[in-house]
C-alpha cells in the first residue's frame, strides 16, 4: 500500500513532471516520493522561487509545472509569487504542506484564507482519494488558467493511501466548448472590418495560438498589426509595427492613432497597453474579442466573448480580400527605430539605452528574455529581440512586484530548450532574489544576467523623487554584483564604459557557456518612455483632482 504522497506523485507524473521545490517538514514526504518517481526536480533556495520558477516555466513552455514548499513560513514566503501567478492567470500547482487535519498548531497559519485572499484555488488531499484530488487540481489549473494550491495536511502526508482506483485524467478535463461568435456577432464585426479604411489589429497573449490566421486576416484587410508585450514577435507579417503601448516607438504610436477601426484579439487593454488612454483616437471604433465575460476597458465600443483562434477562423470565412491599401501606403522605415544613446549620460555614468543597444548586437540570437520588475523594464523589450511568441516573460508585472524575475530565470532555463536565457534586473530587485543566483548558476547551461545598476530603486526615483519626496529611502549603496557572481561560479563583468562590452563579447565568442553577469553601472537620470507616460498620467489626474477641489 503506497502513501498519500506517493499516490499524488504517481498521479501527477504524466501531467506535470517538472518540480521546483524547497524541502521542509510539510513537503518532505511528497518530494521524496516525487524524486523516487523520476520527476525532473530543481531545488531552489527561497520558497518564493518555487512559484516564480513554475510560473515562468509555463509561460515559456506552455506546460504545467509544480512548485512545492513546506507549511507555515515556507508557504507564506511563496505568497507574493502566488499572488503574481493569480493576477497573471498562470496555471501551476503549488503543492504545500499544511496544518494537521486535527487542527492548527502554534506555528500554523490559516492557509485557506490566504489562498482565497490572493485569488488562488485550493484543494486539500485526504487518505481516500489523494491521486484523484491531485488530478482534479491539475485539471482545474489548466482549464481555468489559474494557480491551484494542493494542500497536504501534515498528519496525512506519510499515511497509507486508501485509494483503490485512479480515474483517467481526461475525466477531470471536461469543460464547455470554446465560445464562438453567433451569426449576428460575426456579421456585425465583419461589417465593421470591411467598412474600415485604416484598420489595425491589436493582439495579445490570448491570441498566440491564432498567429497564422491573424496574419492572413490582416493581409486581406490591408491592416497594420501590433502586439502587447507578452505577444511580441508573434506574426510573420510585413506590416507588423512591433510592441504596442509604453514600449512602443513614437512612429508605432502615430500609426495606431490614425486607425479608424481597431480589432483587439486576446489582449486585456490595461493602462500601459492603452498608453493611459492615448493609444487609440477618439473617433476610432474599437472591437474586442476575449474570453472575458465583458469588455476589459471602457474604450471598447463592441465586445464579444469568444475563443480567439475560433473567432479568427470564422472571420476568415466571412472576410474576403478587400485590401484597404492603408498598410502598404505607410512609411514603416522608422517604425522600430530606437534612440541609441551616447557613450555616457550627463552624470558620466552609462546611458541605459546604450547598454541595451550594445547588448542587442552581442547577445546570442537564439534567446529567451526574462524580465524582473522595475524602472529598467523599459529597456529590454524595446531593444532586444527574441525567438518566437513565448520567448519573453515578465514575472512580477501583473502584481507590480520586483524581485521575482531572478527565480523566474530558473524556470525559463528549464523550458529554454537550448536557447540562451537573458535576465534583465535592477539592483534593488536582484538583491531581493539574491539567494537564487546560486540556483541560476547551478541549473542553467547558457545564461546572461544584465543588472541595470543605478544604486537606487529607479521607479521610485522617477515617480516620487521627481515630485519632491526625499530620495534617501530610494537609494541603495553601490553593490559589486560582478564580484558576487564570481563568488558563486559565474563570470562577473563590471561594465563602466562602452569599451567594457568587449569582455561580454569575448564570453559569447567563447561559446556562451555557463552564466555571465553584466554589472552595468547606469545613470539614474535617463527616464524610460513608459515612465514619462506614467508621470504625465499622474499629473493629469492630480490636475483634475485639484480642479474638482476648487
Amino acid at each position: 500500500m503506497s502513501s498519500v504522497s506517493a499516490a499524488i506523485a504517481h498521479a501527477l507524473k504524466p501531467i506535470a513532471p517538472q518540480i521546483f521545490g524547497l524541502m521542509g517538514n510539510g513537503n518532505a514526504h511528497f518530494l521524496d516520493a516525487a524524486v523516487r518517481a523520476g520527476f525532473d526536480y530543481t531545488a531552489v533556495r527561497h520558497e518564493s522561487a518555487t512559484v516564480s520558477a513554475a510560473d515562468a516555466y509555463f509561460r515559456i513552455s506552455n506546460r504545467l509545472a509544480i512548485a512545492s514548499t513546506t507549511y507555515g513560513a515556507g508557504y507564506t514566503n511563496a505568497v507574493t509569487a502566488l499572488a503574481e501567478a493569480a493576477a497573471a492567470r498562470t496555471p501551476l500547482l503549488l503543492i504545500t504542506g499544511d496544518a494537521p487535519s486535527t487542527g492548527m498548531r502554534g506555528w500554523d497559519v490559516d492557509q485557506a484564507a490566504i489562498d482565497s485572499g490572493v485569488r488562488a484555488v485550493r484543494y486539500v488531499v485526504d487518505r481516500l482519494t489523494p491521486g484523484a484530488t491531485a488530478l482534479a487540481a491539475a485539471a482545474h489549473a489548466l482549464r481555468e488558467q489559474i494557480p491551484v494550491v494542493l494542500a497536504i495536511p501534515y498528519d496525512v502526508a506519510a499515511a497509507p493511501s486508501l485509494e483503490v482506483d485512479l480515474p483517467e485524467f481526461e475525466s477531470f478535463r471536461s469543460s464547455p466548448p470554446a465560445p464562438e461568435l453567433n451569426a449576428t456577432q460575426l456579421r456585425t464585426i465583419t461589417d465593421l472590418l470591411l467598412a474600415a479604411k485604416r484598420p489595425h489589429i491589436l493582439y495579445g497573449r490570448g491570441a498566440i495560438d491564432a498567429a497564422v490566421g491573424i496574419a492572413e486576416l490582416a493581409a486581406r484587410l490591408g491592416a497594420t498589426t501590433s502586439g502587447t508585450l507578452l505577444a511580441r514577435d508573434l506574426l510573420d507579417y510585413p506590416f507588423d509595427l512591433g510592441i504596442t503601448g509604453g514600449f512602443a516607438t513614437g512612429r508605432n504610436a502615430e500609426i495606431i492613432a490614425e486607425a479608424d477601426t481597431v480589432l483587439v484579439l486576446g489582449a486585456g487593454l490595461n493602462q500601459f497597453t492603452m498608453r493611459f488612454g492615448d493609444l487609440i483616437n477618439t473617433d476610432s471604433h474599437v472591437v474586442q474579442i476575449d474570453l472575458a465575460a465583458a469588455a476589459t476597458n471602457p474604450r471598447v465600443d463592441y465586445f464579444a466573448t469568444g475563443d480567439v483562434p475560433a473567432v479568427v477562423n470564422s472571420l476568415l470565412g466571412t472576410v474576403g480580400v478587400q485590401d484597404s491599401g492603408w498598410a502598404s501606403s505607410l512609411d514603416l522605415s522608422a517604425v522600430r527605430e530606437r534612440p541609441v544613446g551616447g557613450d555616457r549620460a550627463t552624470d558620466g555614468l552609462l546611458d541605459p539605452r546604450r547598454v541595451a543597444s550594445e547588448l542587442e548586437t552581442i547577445l546570442p540570437k537564439n534567446r529567451v528574455l526574462v524580465q524582473d520588475g522595475g524602472h529598467f523594464i523599459g529597456w529590454g523589450p524595446m531593444y532586444w529581440t527574441s525567438t518566437g511568441a513565448r520567448s519573453l516573460t515578465c514575472v512580477g508585472t501583473a502584481y507590480q512586484s520586483i524581485g521575482l524575475g531572478i527565480a523566474s530565470m530558473v524556470g525559463a532555463g528549464a523550458a529554454a530548450e537550448g536557447r540562451t536565457v537573458v535576465l534583465a534586473a535592477g539592483d534593488g530587485g536582484f538583491l531581493m532574489g539574491l539567494a537564487d543566483l546560486e540556483s541560476i548558476v547551478r541549473t542553467i547551461s547558457s545564461g546572461i544576467i544584465v543588472i541595470y545598476n543605478d544604486s537606487a530603486y529607479g521607479a521610485e526615483i522617477h515617480q516620487y523623487g521627481s515630485i519632491g519626496l526625499h530620495e534617501d529611502p530610494m537609494l541603495i549603496p553601490t553593490v559589486d554584483f560582478a564580484a558576487l557572481a564570481t563568488a558563486v561560479g559565474a563570470t562577473g563583468i563590471r561594465v563602466e564604459s562602452v569599451a567594457d562590452f568587449a569582455k561580454v563579447q569575448q564570453w559569447v565568442d567563447q561559446g556562451a557557456k555557463g552564466i555571465c553577469l553584466v554589472d552595468a553601472r547606469i545613470s539614474p537620470n535617463v527616464r524610460a518612455p513608459y515612465m514619462e507616460e506614467v508621470l504625465a498620467a499622474n499629473a493629469r489626474a492630480a490636475a483634475a483632482q485639484a480642479s474638482q477641489s476648487d
